[in-house]
């Protein structure tokens, strides 16, 4: 497959360029794949980072980290609306101490904020593959968490895209938000979870953790960093 820079994806923010040689093993290379689409308001979107923010620097977290073997991981905060947007929010970060994961969920909190029409978990997924492979660290365990409030309404169908990560060895996590609102004004065919059991998750050991609404996502991202760092198997709901 031909790499395609990431600073060619509309929206990509500006990077500084990788670099050309690997800087290192870590346990897990983690794509944190956030929707920013318009269904999702400030305040929301105040509580979807801070659920990141708090989940990274939570003591439960950053034991499942520190018991690899390399005693780290990597992550790349990605986030992402409509076919049209997706860009690269903090890149690949290494994290094995309490002081990085602070300073990192520090540059999260600084970070500016977008918010887009529609929801392309397509998108996402694709935007998501091109960032592990343009990663400058190397781990055999290479992970897609991507959370959202809608169905895909944008882009080629999930399942097509889901389709080729898994193919590339990938696994893909998903955390439902059970949001009380439909997505650009559409609701959902199915419940939500059930949505992102059936077409968005997958890969070896794939599972899924709901949230309830927003208020109960920081909750839900901290039971899910402890999985998918752990690589615990099977899938959970709710």
């Amino acid at each position: 497959m031909r790499r395609r820079s990431l600073l060619a994806a509309s929206g990509a923010a500006m990077l500084p360029a990788a670099p050309s040689h690997a800087e290192g093993a870590v346990d897990l290379l983690l794509v944190l794949a956030v929707d920013v689409s318009r269904s999702i308001d400030d305040d929301e979107a105040r509580l979807q980072r801070e659920g990141y923010r708090s989940a990274l620097m939570d003591a439960r977290v950053l034991e499942a980290i520190q018991s690899g073997m390399t005693g780290s991981i990597a992550i790349a905060y990605v986030e992402w609306a409509g076919s049209d947007y997706q860009r690269l929010v903090l890149p690949w970060t290494r994290i094995g101490s309490a002081q990085e994961a602070q300073a990192w969920a520090d540059q999260l909190d600084r970070a500016p904020r977008t918010a887009l029409s529609w929801t392309s978990i397509s998108g996402g997924l694709d935007f998501s593959l091109r960032t592990l492979m343009e990663s400058p660290f190397e781990s055999v365990r290479r992970v897609v968490d991507v959370s959202g409030d809608g169905v895909n309404n944008s882009g080629p169908p999930v399942e097509q895209v889901r389709d080729r990560l898994v193919a590339e060895g990938i696994t893909i996590n998903g955390l439902p938000i059970m949001n009380d609102r439909p997505t650009f004004g559409r609701p959902s065919p199915v419940p939500l979870d059930h949505y992102f059991r059936d077409s968005v998750i997958g890969g070896a050991g794939a599972f899924l953790i709901a949230a309830e609404d927003f208020t109960a996502f920081g909750n839900a991202v901290r039971r899910k960093l402890v999985r998918e760092i752990a690589g615990l198997p099977g899938q959970v709901i709710g």
